[in-house]
């Protein structure tokens, strides 16, 4: 797999041209004959943000087929498996390439972490209305603008901020995406909960110990990190915390309705570690076990 570390060497390879500074290139695809990347997978030491309206190719990232409706962003963090193919687009588009290096002391080092999106899968892209695509080409061009001129002292701090403002007003149409999603396939929380009780009922608990919040995306198709920022839209609860709330309604059930120990109700819940157990649903509860019990009792 080629792995690349510069910007300047992955623009030779493709065909573009060298970027006008190395720790950062944009490309618009109507300047080139296609936005089409190498075809073996590849990774690299830079941040890639896209905007493609495809009609025809395959673009792979996270080992997911890219869902490629109109007027789609894919956000792809350094070192994550990468592929395209074939790639036609129906109109213009951008690629954005940034180095790590780039945001070296700027507050973005450390915010653009905060952007779930570049964990998300490659199907779960951000799909743009008209008035979104808009607002991005703005950013995109006043970018284009500051790139091509020459660079001074304040040159960095520009292109920050319009990066930031790109992945700002992105996590914004996330947000819609979610409540539009939301609408059209129902609550995604009873579909989790659901997802659940079926681990529970089937004794995956026994056999495979606590559900993760991995296991419970890939049984509902989709990321870990995109399944947790859609339940938090929804409940305002993470997926992580969901799985817990299950686990320990679980527990009042068994403590309620049973002889079992704590230790006992631990293990039948997945817990190899009773402790563990016991400081969660004080956590959750208010009350140990024990405690729980006995005022259930009382």
């Amino acid at each position: 797999m080629e792995h690349f570390k510069s910007i300047s060497d992955f623009n030779r390879f493709n065909g573009f041209e060298p970027p006008e500074n190395p720790l950062l290139s944009l490309v618009e695809c109507s300047k080139i004959d296609t936005c089409n990347l190498i075809r073996d997978e590849f990774t690299a030491d830079f941040y890639m943000i896209m905007f493609k309206k495809m009609k025809a190719g395959v673009i792979l990232y996270g080992r997911t087929k890219y869902d490629h409706d109109n007027g789609s962003m894919s956000f792809i963090k350094p070192r994550q498996v990468m592929q395209m193919k074939d790639v036609e687009l129906e109109e213009n588009g951008f690629i954005i390439f940034m180095h790590e290096d780039y945001l070296y002391n700027h507050v973005l080092h450390l915010d653009i972490k905060k952007y779930g999106y570049f964990d998300y899968e490659a199907n779960e892209a951000l799909h743009l209305s008209v008035r979104e695509e808009q607002i991005v080409w703005d950013l995109f061009y006043k970018m284009q603008a500051e790139y091509i001129n020459n660079e001074d002292e304040y040159s960095r701090d520009i292109m920050l901020t319009h990066i930031d403002s790109i992945l700002k007003y992105s996590q914004r149409f996330y947000k819609r995406q979610f409540i539009n999603r939301t609408q059209l396939s129902g609550k995604t929380v009873s579909r989790f909960n659901s997802t659940l009780s079926s681990y529970l009922e089937d004794g995956q608990l026994r056999d495979k110990g606590l559900p993760s919040v991995k296991a419970m995306a890939d049984a509902l198709n989709t990321s870990p990190r995109y399944l947790s920022d859609l339940l938090r839209q929804e409940t305002g609860k993470t997926a992580l915390e969901l799985i817990h709330i299950f686990l320990i309604s679980e527990a009042k059930n068994i403590l309620q309705g049973s002889e079992k120990t704590v230790s006992e109700t631990a293990y039948l819940l997945g817990f190899e570690n009773p402790p563990y157990f016991s400081r969660l649903f004080k956590k959750e509860t208010g009350f140990s076990p024990v405690e729980y019990r006995k005022q259930f009792l009382n």
